[in-house]
């Protein structure tokens, strides 16, 4: 009985982050979905990629269960499931994603959580391990990147929020107030030496 409570619950979160990191393309350019936006390169379309890849190969070839979307081998990795190329599109991108959820979704539903898994990446004595470690960490996966999301969103356009339905109106006075507030809070913490 609790462990299927235990396993509804983490789904559920998984299911509204996917949602909300996806929520964050709504309204964008193409350019501004794969821009550069940190020093490192994290783009909004790229957070897609990767969170997609990520899912892919830990409800995949985890639990022998292979991914029918095409994957590099994990030991090939070269960060180029963070940035999306001039040849990939925003849709197909997207689609990718909708199909990992389906695919992770039949793994997280046929699988009971103590089914065992092996995870070839983690270092010993970690690599096996099961289905209800797997979905905290791609959970929290999940939740990570979709914070990056929030906050690269938010530098874009000010646009902040997990779902569309919660999004108020931006008061950019209200809210040059408060960081105002917050500025000056830190200044008198540690005052700017000259």
């Amino acid at each position: 009985m609790i462990d299927e409570f235990a396993k509804d619950n983490l789904h559920g979160r998984l299911r509204r982050d996917r949602k909300a990191l996806l929520w964050k393309l709504d309204g964008l350019s193409e350019y501004d979905a794969r821009r550069p936006l940190t020093a490192t390169g994290t783009n909004l379309l790229g957070l897609v990629k990767h969170v997609a890849t990520v899912e892919a190969r830990y409800f995949g070839e985890v639990f022998d269960r292979p991914s029918p979307e095409p994957l590099p081998r994990w030991q090939d990795s070269n960060g180029e499931d963070l940035w999306a190329t001039e040849d990939e599109t925003r849709d197909q991108i997207i689609a990718f994603y909708r199909r990992t959820w389906e695919h992770s979704d039949a793994t997280i539903n046929e699988l009971p959580l103590d089914a065992p898994g092996h995870v070839p990446w983690w270092p010993e004595p970690y690599p096996n391990t099961n289905l209800f470690a797997v979905m905290v960490h791609v959970l929290g996966e999940s939740i990570r990147h979709t914070g990056h999301a929030d906050i690269l969103r938010e530098g874009l356009d000010g646009r902040t929020g997990v779902r569309a339905e919660y999004e108020k109106q931006i008061d950019e006075e209200a809210r040059a107030a408060y960081c105002a507030k917050i500025e000056q809070a830190a200044r008198s913490a540690a005052p700017i030496k000259a």
